[in-house]
């Protein structure tokens, strides 16, 4: 994220990620970056459609019934409503999420202490499925696409985009391990995917409707963004009418989803792992043309990413 930073602070002009390889990288570059983000966004989108419907049914199906299909399509249409309307409803509504984020974990995680146990943390690890997180947490963690909107954001202030991205990056480290060991600490080995239904024997349905709350919460501010961003790819690096570009952003995830793609782990982990890898190593080869005196710094960010493609790959071909 830093490196993006220091590419995108010495690239006139507001780009996105694939604006930002061809300037550096070439014509040719920049197919592979538009293919490589533009699939991994259509990825994460994806991803949120299928969690975010979970959620949102698990939430009002006990009150309302219908069908997680049904929930999925609702979650779905408020999700392209707001993109379709732009980034400043959100700005407020930001704030407003953020602050509910906040209060419901902090209810989740009080609320769990009375069945914490440290041995839930300490079970032995299965050493044949070590590198299996790699995908997951690389999905999670990264917010590279998001920096250019951060630089556009800031205006005249660029020299704060430095602090706003190591801010932004410690941040989510910390909430989500500090989510990992509350929910890890509770559930231990009946901790589900979604992270919340496996609370439910030890919180009760009450507790477990807020966890469900926090998620879509969660799921449904990072849909937006990245449909977001994904619509100004189109616009701007590839000069598609806003429209089109529109309904691009909202119909391809959903056309998936209806395709049958609607398993969250496999999903995030070959996004993780495969496009947002592809992203890492396109933004490690334009820091090492505005940088060539820091090799010793590109080339082993270079063979983690690599590897990572490849295992994740292999794996998804198992």
């Amino acid at each position: 994220h830093w490196l993006f930073g220091q590419v995108a602070l010495e690239t006139p002009d507001f780009l996105r990620l694939p604006g930002y390889v061809e300037r550096h990288l070439g014509s040719g570059w920049k197919k592979l970056a538009g293919l490589s983000m533009i699939l991994g966004t259509f990825g994460a989108l994806l991803a949120y459609i299928i969690i975010g419907g979970k959620f949102l049914s698990e939430l009002l199906g006990p009150v309302f019934g219908g069908s997680e299909f049904f929930y999925t399509l609702i979650y779905f249409s408020f999700g392209a409503f707001f993109i379709y309307r732009g980034v400043k409803p959100i700005a407020k509504l930001d704030v407003i999420f953020l602050i509910s984020l906040f209060l419901i974990f902090s209810v989740i995680a009080l609320s769990g202490l009375p069945y914490f146990k440290l041995k839930n943390l300490l079970a032995s690890p299965s050493w044949d499925k070590l590198f299996l997180p790699y995908g997951p947490i690389l999905f999670a963690l990264w917010g590279a696409t998001m920096i250019p909107e951060i630089e556009e954001m800031l205006g005249r202030d660029k020299k704060l985009l430095g602090k706003a991205i190591f801010v932004g990056v410690l941040i989510p480290i910390l909430v989500y391990l500090f989510f990992i060991v509350a929910i890890v600490g509770v559930s231990g080995a009946q901790t589900s995917p979604d992270a919340i239904s496996g609370l439910k024997p030890f919180l009760g349905e009450g507790i477990i409707g807020l966890g469900y709350l926090l998620g879509i919460l969660a799921t449904f501010t990072s849909f937006i963004a990245l449909g977001l961003t994904l619509r100004k790819v189109f616009t701007f690096d590839f000069k598609i009418n806003p429209s089109i570009s529109f309904l691009l952003t909202a119909a391809v995830p959903l056309l998936l989803f209806l395709w049958g793609f609607q398993d969250f782990l496999s999903v995030i982990s070959l996004v993780g792992g495969v496009a947002m890898g592809l992203e890492g190593i396109l933004i490690l080869l334009m820091y090492k043309k505005i940088r060539p005196n820091k090799v010793w710094l590109v080339l082993p960010l270079l063979l983690i990413f690599v590897l990572g493609m490849g295992y994740e790959i292999v794996y998804s071909l198992k």
